[in-house]
């Protein structure tokens, strides 16, 4: 976790200043202009601390803490000004939502607690948040397991869209990537409630008809309406809810406001059309060409980033039987009983939950071996 604090002022002797008196207390990094600040906080980030001056030429400490405020929220502000006066103030601290307003001269006795506990609070703030996150994303995940029992083929297909849609959020250096994680992992939620032929037909590359294709897109307003009661889970709710709306139709729908939220659903539409196309066989750069051609269908940002990403291959496959699979290997095909009954779609990574399943299931009513799998380059240098 970070401690760093940067200062900002226009006077290159204030600044010179401030290094001398807090260099042996803090970790400390100036700036002479918000732009120069700006450019620091987006190379060098994240900073705990802000210390801003009020009147600078060209952006201001107000504009400036407001697009901190905006940029990187977590980021602690502070002004320091020698312009004390309430409009100021007032001004400062609407927009920039500010956390101390020092005036100057300010002594190294006000300063040096002021930025302290400025540390702290940030502090405080990232460990709630990282917590919650971490939290939620684990029970997700447990959700996301156990729901895979009851429809295996799509809430497995959501830990591969979770990969993608993650690596993609990264590449388009988005801000909170967890909750386009999460999302991605609940993004089918709502087939649930659809008949399995339904589902398997989609995945198979087979047409619907008009009554199931009216139930399959009706799958996404199912899951968020489910989410849409848990704290914390708004923006993942209008993600999923706007999941399958073309890119040219979002806009008018949702409105700009809701911009971050808009391209987490452009990004989880792609993760998902392109899965599926994977899934039909087709290689990465073959699927990324049909996405290409459906006109006004996705956010060109987001296939930009799709096309950007290396997909590698990286693994081997091979036959085994059930007590050789190990977590971490990928169903390379269909594993079914004896009885013809599906048990794990291909696709699916084996968990351990999922492995314990296989076991008991091999026992009671056996299961077809050898079963083709992948494996990756970590299972295959622990062997």
């Amino acid at each position: 976790m970070t401690d760093k604090i940067l200062f900002v002022d226009d006077e290159q002797n204030v600044l010179q200043s401030m290094r001398r008196q807090l260099r042996k207390r803090f970790p400390l990094q100036t700036a002479l202009s918000g732009d120069e600040a700006l450019q620091i906080l987006k190379r060098e980030g994240p900073f705990a601390v802000i210390v801003s001056d009020m009147r600078m030429p060209g952006m201001n400490g107000v504009e400036l803490l407001a697009r901190v405020r905006n940029l990187y929220p977590d980021t602690v502000r502070i002004m320091l000004t020698g312009n004390a006066d309430q409009e100021t103030a007032i001004k400062a601290v609407n927009s920039g939502q500010i956390f101390r307003f020092l005036t100057k001269p300010c002594s190294t006795a006000v300063l040096v607690p002021a930025l302290a506990l400025a540390q702290r609070q940030y502090r405080l703030v990232t460990a709630e948040r990282e917590l919650l996150q971490e939290t939620l994303k684990g029970a997700v995940s447990v959700l996301s397991e156990l729901l895979g029992q009851a429809k295996p083929t799509v809430f497995s297909a959501g830990l591969r869209i979770r990969d993608l849609a993650s690596r993609l959020a990264t590449a388009m250096d988005m801000p909170n990537i967890w909750q386009i994680e999460v999302a991605a992992l609940l993004v089918q939620i709502g087939c649930i409630a659809l008949p399995t032929d339904i589902i398997n037909k989609k995945y198979a590359g087979l047409e619907l008809d008009s009554e199931e294709e009216k139930m399959w897109s009706g799958y996404p307003e199912t899951g968020a309406r489910l989410l849409e009661s848990i704290p914390r889970l708004e923006n993942v709710t209008k993600m999923i809810r706007w999941q399958q709306v073309p890119f040219n139709e979002l806009d008018e729908l949702a409105g700009s406001e809701f911009e971050e939220v808009l391209t987490g659903a452009q990004i989880l539409k792609v993760a998902i059309d392109f899965d599926l196309e994977t899934y039909k066989g087709n290689s990465p750069g073959t699927s990324i060409d049909r996405l290409r051609r459906r006109t006004g269908m996705y956010n060109p940002a987001v296939l930009d980033a799709l096309a950007s990403i290396r997909f590698e291959e990286q693994s081997r496959t091979v036959c085994l039987t059930v007590d050789d699979i190990a977590v971490g290997m990928i169903a390379e095909e269909d594993i079914t009983a004896r009885n013809g009954a599906l048990i794990l779609p291909r696709g699916q990574e084996i968990t351990w939950s999922v492995l314990q399943g296989l076991y008991n299931f091999n026992r009671q009513v056996g299961i077809v071996e050898p079963i083709r799998v992948r494996i990756g380059q970590d299972e295959e240098e622990g062997e």
